[in-house]
């Protein structure tokens, strides 16, 4: 649930901070005096509108799913949306964009404004079902065909891609062939480039390097002299001696020897035909794995048709245990089909709306089976709907999910689902949101004292002089709003007492 709410600088809003109460939190006032505006607020700070605000804060009370967006759930999670120059959002103190927060957020977080119909998605119409159905045969059919069809579409995947490969077969085995043969024909071994490349470049050097030690010998002609000439200096000739016993040991190191026959076209065709492979598959330690998984390609390829045959044996009995379970699961939702009608049109029937009937079509199975929930309500579609019948229409689904599933936790915000409705039709709309109050914290705007009197908090919405405010109203305070309510801004005797009633009625 939303425990506080702290909005600063929003358009007639300068600052509110307001603490909520668990059940049906109502906020009213006259026309214009903001209660959309303080409403947008709140859904702004979810990331599900936009406002102007500088400042929206929200503490929830629930554990979000956030681990795939690296945010831990603390006590309280902490919602903020910053508006400068841009709009920043953050849970936790932890940026957000706005699309992940408001992913996060419809966990819990639901708005009866748009003209949406999510509630009647099938699977939440076959969740009820099988709610409804709730035996321990059933449970275990509904886990069978999740793990059957898992398995299902493992097997579909790998006998599709057997059929595509089948398609062009000759070329794809044509094609193993050649980068096998290619690669097998270099036979690369790993480090051999580099070694070649070393190979190449003293070659390259060789001519050079022999004839400037061939002018560089003539100093061995002089060694005798050099010494000589210490030796009767009386310096030590020590240094020297070493001198030239280091050069000819670096002369020897050269080993040029060792390039004498060799093949420098070999070398450079060898270089050219490693270096294709290592252009191709990245280095000679690839080109090798390539082969071994080329030669793996060529092998299932040639038995592929044994292959395709094993895919479609299991392919075929999976098919077949999907439609055994998926048949024993229709016949239980069948079952039950007419109760939770009976259910939906026994809360349409306080909303006073006409009845739906459902029935159940068959569709291509999948983790839910396949069965495909058709609503009809009097041969209207639900997108043709007017806003007060299709919001009237999802409070029945969400009351009846809630009697069913009894584990049903969130916030739903309402804009003025009572609008433009007569005083039993408000009064309806009223009772049903006073039961489902017991699961979902609910705000809502209303311009009715049914629904108004049915609040667990009632706040007031004022403007004055531009600037607008929120307080929560006490009992007195309570009758005298719900009064202007009825008779308008002059006040009558029968206004107070038809709001006492309606407060009494409540207690």
């Amino acid at each position: 649930m939303i425990e506080r709410l702290l909005v600063k600088n929003h358009l007639s809003f300068e600052q509110i901070e307001l603490n909520f109460k668990p059940g049906l939190s109502v906020f009213t006032g006259v026309s214009g005096a903001g209660k959309s505006v303080l409403m947008n607020a709140i859904l702004s700070g979810f990331g599900l509108s936009q406002c102007e605000a500088k400042l929206v804060e929200l503490d929830v009370n629930f554990n979000f799913d956030m681990d795939e967006f690296g945010i831990e759930n603390e006590g309280i999670n902490a919602f903020k949306m910053l508006h400068d120059k841009s709009t920043r959002y953050f849970i936790n103190s932890q940026s957000i964009s706005r699309k992940n927060l408001s992913q996060i957020a419809n966990e819990h977080i639901k708005f009866l404004g748009a003209k949406q119909a999510d509630e009647f998605e099938n699977v939440k119409f076959l969740a009820l079902l099988d709610a409804l159905v709730a035996t321990n045969e059933h449970k275990e059919n509904l886990n069978e065909l999740e793990k059957k069809y898992s398995e299902f579409k493992i097997v579909k995947a790998e006998l599709d891609k057997l059929k595509s490969d089948e398609s062009h077969i000759q070329e794809l085995k044509e094609f193993a062939k050649f980068e096998i043969e290619k690669i097998e024909s270099v036979n690369p071994k790993i480090g051999e480039f580099d070694e070649l490349m070393a190979i190449k470049k003293r070659l390259s050097k060789k001519d050079k390097i022999e004839q400037a030690w061939a002018k560089a010998e003539s100093i061995y002609e002089c060694e005798y002299s050099v010494i000589n000439a210490l030796n009767i200096s009386e310096i030590d000739t020590t240094f020297f001696v070493e001198a030239m016993n280091s050069l000819r040991l670096a002369k020897e190191s050269l080993n040029m020897d060792e390039l004498e026959g060799i093949d420098v076209e070999a070398v450079l065709d060898r270089i050219e035909n490693i270096n294709s492979l290592i252009r191709r598959y990245g280095g000679e330690e690839e080109a090798l794995n390539a082969l071994n998984k080329r030669k793996i390609e060529l092998e299932s390829y040639e038995n592929l048709s044994f292959n395709k045959a094993e895919s479609q044996k299991k392919y075929q009995l999976l098919q077949t245990k999907l439609d055994e379970i998926s048949n024993l699961i229709t016949k239980a939702r069948t079952l039950v089909l007419k109760k939770l009608e009976k259910m939906i049109n026994s809360y349409l029937k306080e909303l006073y709306m006409q009845d739906i009937s459902l029935e159940i079509l068959p569709k291509k199975i999948d983790e839910n089976g396949g069965d495909s929930i058709n609503l009809h309500l009097n041969q209207t579609e639900i997108s043709k709907l007017s806003s007060g019948e299709l919001n009237r229409l999802r409070l029945a689904f969400i009351a009846v999910s809630s009697d069913i599933l009894q584990n049903a936790n969130g916030v739903l915000i309402l804009d003025e689902i009572d609008a433009n409705l007569s005083g039993k039709e408000a009064m309806s709309i009223a009772k049903v949101l006073s039961k489902i109050a017991k699961f979902y914290q609910i705000f809502a705007i209303s311009h009715q004292p049914q629904l108004s009197s049915k609040a667990t908090t009632h706040f007031l919405v004022e403007k004055n002089a531009e600037i607008s405010s929120v307080k929560e109203l006490d009992q007195s305070q309570r009758v005298g709003e719900l009064a202007r309510m009825i008779s308008g801004e002059n006040i009558t005797t029968e206004a107070i007492n038809f709001a006492k009633q309606l407060l009494h009625d409540l207690s």
